[in-house]
Formats: structure tokens, sequence, C-alpha cells
């Protein structure tokens, strides 16, 4: 079964990164930065750093195993909380970028707040739920 690894992204504004996806014929809707785990790479962690260098430019800090769930695809999705101090969606890497038959990808830099996450298009749904319960225990902001 694949395995998929998401990156909730802080950074030190305690704002979220979240791509935005533009499709046509579909509502625009935002999904956390990730994908898949690869045979070559070494671990989970290692290939969430990987797609965050990939699609961001990023460097991440992984801080710790926030949530995972089975997706409709019978996928293992891993959603890792972690924090970001530089990116640069300009010089994005990923092969998803390439394909002009996957609509638009946009980097957006939101609030890290229950309001801001209850009006975007979140995917999947159940993620939207676990950052909400998350935001009110305060157990996502980053410490200065």
């Amino acid at each position: 079964m694949k395995q998929r690894v998401r990156a909730i992204l802080i950074t030190p504004d305690n704002t979220l990164l979240l791509m935005k996806r533009i499709r046509p014929g579909i509502d625009p809707y935002w999904v956390i930065i990730g994908g898949g785990v690869e045979d070559s790479d070494a671990s989970r962690e290692d290939a969430l750093l990987r797609e965050v260098r990939e699609e961001i430019a990023g460097e991440a800090q992984i801080v710790r195993l926030l949530h995972q769930l089975e997706n409709p695809e019978g996928e293992t999705e891993y959603f890792y909380l972690a924090h970001i101090t530089q990116w640069n969606f300009d010089d994005k890497t990923g092969p998803e970028f390439q394909r002009d038959d996957r609509g638009e990808y946009l980097l957006d830099e939101l609030p890290l707040n229950t309001e801001t996450i209850a009006d975007v298009n979140l995917l999947p749904e159940e993620i939207t739920h676990v950052l909400h319960e998350a935001i009110q225990r305060g157990d996502l902001l980053t410490t200065r």
C-alpha cells in the first residue's frame, strides 16, 4: 500500500503554508504540502523533507507526527507538524509542476486560526477538524 506524507508547515510568524489548487471545473481547494513516499526514501520523515524541498524549495524541521488517516484510495497519509523558516516557491522542482493537465498550484500563507481554517476548502476534510482542535489547544504555535 502506498504511503503519503504531509507537512503542516508553521512559519516563525505563526502562519500556515498551504498549497492552493485551482483546477478547471472544480472549486478551488487547499492541501497540505507533501506527496508520496518513494522506494529511495530512507524513511517517511526523509520523504517529507524531500517533498518540502521539491514543492517549495524549503527546509523544514519536523516536530512530530500529528495525525494519520487512510484516504479514499486506500493509501495511508501521515501528517507531520513542522516548522519552516525559509522557502521560495519560485524555485520549486516537483514533477507535478511540469504538467499542464494538473491545473494551478499556488503557495498560500494563511493566519493560523480556527476562522481561517474553517473558511478555506482544506482537503481532506478530516485534517480540517484535526487542525481546528490543535489550534484550540495551542499545539501548533512556535515559540520564540
